[in-house]
């Protein structure tokens, strides 16, 4: 048997960072994370993913993969490929939101096509907007290794939560 192997994993508030996010459109909120002005989630930080860029309509993640992140058969858990995809799809929706409107994910299909180890090196998480309705929007994302390999996809469908008109 090995010794075990540990992990330290700080963050910072997560309320803080909402409020930037209510205050701020979308991309202006996303583009400030990536730059490091604001603070990510501690998803984002449990995980060890980072958001790269963002665009109108679309974002980048990185994520590098560790032993932390698998499963009991040697290989990064489908959750961990899930909460990237999901976190891509949502932030491209939340791209194109004005300030102080919201999103929640509806649904969320994943389709794993390649294992992850991390022999895999460093896999990048695109999320783009397929459609943005009044009420819903869909996103979809791509995870690919660093040889552009695509190791999974997905769809999303997520409501669109606008602020109440006075």
């Amino acid at each position: 048997m090995t010794e075990p192997r540990t992990r330290t994993v700080s963050w910072s508030d997560p309320r803080a960072t909402a409020a930037v996010a209510r205050e701020r459109d979308g991309l202006d909120f996303l583009r400030a994370v990536a730059a490091g002005e604001v603070p990510p989630p501690p998803v984002a930080a449990l995980l060890g993913a980072r958001l790269v860029s963002a665009e109108k309509g679309e974002v980048v993640f990185e994520l590098d993969p560790g032993e932390h992140h698998y499963n009991p058969i040697g290989s990064v858990h489908g959750g961990v490929f899930a909460t990237l995809l999901d976190s891509a799809a949502g932030c491209a929706v939340h791209s194109l939101l004005e300030a102080g409107t919201g999103y929640t994910s509806l649904d969320l299909a994943v389709r794993f096509l390649r294992p992850i180890t991390t022999d895999t090196g460093t896999v990048t998480c695109t999320g783009t907007v397929a459609h943005q309705g009044r009420r819903t929007a869909l996103a979809e994302a791509r995870l690919t290794d660093r040889d552009g390999r695509l190791l999974a996809t997905a769809s999303s469908t997520c409501l669109v939560q606008r602020k109440e008109r006075g």
